[in-house]
């Protein structure tokens, strides 16, 4: 298997989706702990056709060019948006809507695809994602380390 660099396939991924397509990629990076794990976990991913909302995972470009696929946490009255990864404890923020160009619609877990309305998509969109306080706990309890 070849790999390679993030800033030179995401970038045709993005162009792809802003196409209109679906894409799919491995999960690179320890920061959606446990929920998705470095190079064993995929994503599918699409250009957002509703309006975005705490709990989506999306996938953003920074200020900085550096891309991301994290979890919306809340949206503020601007319109801003709060992100954090699954594994993570602190909040990155304020985001424009317009930073982010896809949005996770399925996930390769552990081999199985799972969307909306499975057990553990919704676990972590609506229970893990307000359990920041207790997640460093929770992932040595588990074994998982960033």
């Amino acid at each position: 298997m070849r790999q390679i660099a993030n800033n030179v396939y995401i970038p045709v991924l993005k162009d792809l989706v802003e196409e209109g397509k679906e894409v799919s990629m491995m999960i690179s990076g320890s920061s959606m702990n446990p929920f998705l794990i470095h190079q064993r976990d995929y994503i599918l991913m699409k250009k957002p056709e509703e309006e975005l909302k705490a709990g989506d995972m999306v996938f953003f470009q920074r200020r900085d060019e550096a891309y991301v696929m994290h979890r919306i946490h809340h949206i503020n009255k601007e319109g801003k948006l709060f992100i954090i990864g699954d594994a993570q404890v602190d909040m990155e923020g304020p985001i424009d809507k317009e930073q982010v160009f896809a949005i996770i619609t399925k996930v390769k877990r552990k081999g199985k695809w799972i969307a909306p309305g499975d057990f553990w998509w919704e676990f972590f969109e609506h229970i893990w994602l307000h359990l920041i306080p207790f997640r460093r706990f929770l992932m040595k309890l588990y074994g998982i380390r960033r």
